[in-house]
């Protein structure tokens, strides 16, 4: 799935009121066409060592996938919740904003499934992220 400039007009319309938005996580399109979204490592953001917080990168890593799911469904009809996310911390950040880029392993029809890598300012791998959805029905 290649994603646009609109894609993230409404990506970025999802974020008032929300975890999103508090995090300052902004979205994205690299140049392969695959969504991400970035967050600033900050007081917001930091674990009491002053490093990113893991449950931070999980955040950013749910947030791009979860969006990423919204954006090849029918909000109409259907709605993504997260099923289940795993995260490995690889290196650890500082300062400055971390960048996430998600790529579709699986696009089922009640599951999406996204592998998610964040990397720093640097472009040093900092978090291998894995993210599966379900997409239910709007009741």
């Amino acid at each position: 799935m290649l994603f646009t400039t609109e894609h993230v007009a409404l990506a970025e319309s999802m974020r008032a009121g929300t975890l999103v938005e508090h995090l300052d996580i902004r979205f994205g399109v690299n140049a392969e066409g695959r969504l991400q979204a970035s967050m600033p490592v900050d007081k917001r953001t930091f674990q009491p060592m002053g490093l990113l917080h893991g449950g931070a990168t999980a955040a950013l890593a749910e947030t791009l996938g979860s969006v990423g799911s919204a954006l090849l469904i029918d909000l109409s009809k259907q709605a993504t919740v997260g099923l289940e996310i795993t995260a490995n911390h690889l290196r650890a950040v500082r300062e400055g904003r971390v960048t996430a880029t998600a790529e579709l392993v699986h696009q089922g029809r009640t599951t999406h499934v996204w592998d998610i890598r964040v990397h720093d300012e640097a472009g040093k791998l900092s978090a291998i992220c894995r993210l599966t959805n379900m997409i239910i029905d709007r009741q």
